[in-house]
């Protein structure tokens, strides 16, 4: 191993350690609606995180879209204690195609409330129906998108 990748690897576990530390300190907002991730669920929910971001490509510096979703749908009439931290490994799932399929043009906060908008409000909390939802979603707003992009390029 170089010494390279041994600093690396370093950083690597230095961060993940601190990602540990965020999600449990999040615990304090969240059990106060009953929400706990258990040290077994946080690490998966960063497993989770970790392979969707490999799997779209995608380079993460922080956790702070995981720790903002968290918060966001903790309040959410439709998460219990018993599928919260399934329902939150899908949502990042969720999250991170949208990121892609809107082309990263909306920032993670909007993103989020959107996710969290038609979760409760058009999907009564199944995550079948807002991935669908959402893949209509991300077609409409690349249609604009381009519709933008036409109308730009006529002047």
């Amino acid at each position: 191993m170089t010494m390279l990748s041994k600093a690396l690897q370093s950083m690597s576990v230095a961060a993940r350690d601190r990602y540990i530390a965020e999600l449990v300190e999040l615990n304090e907002k969240t059990k106060e609606r009953g929400l706990v991730l258990k040290p077994d669920d946080i690490e998966r929910l960063l497993a989770v995180r970790d392979q969707v971001l490999r799997h779209y490509g995608r380079l993460e510096l922080g956790i702070e879209a995981t720790k903002e979703m968290i918060e966001a749908f903790s309040e959410s009439p439709y998460i219990c204690q018993d599928d919260y931290a399934s329902t939150l490994n899908e949502l990042q799932e969720i999250f991170y195609d949208l990121k892609n399929e809107t082309e990263d043009r909306i920032g993670d906060s909007k993103l989020i409330g959107i996710m969290k908008e038609f979760f409760d409000e058009d999907c009564g909390g199944s995550l079948e129906l807002l991935r669908s939802r959402l893949e209509q979603f991300a077609v409409d707003f690349r249609i604009e998108l381009m519709r933008g992009e036409l109308e730009g390029d006529e002047d």
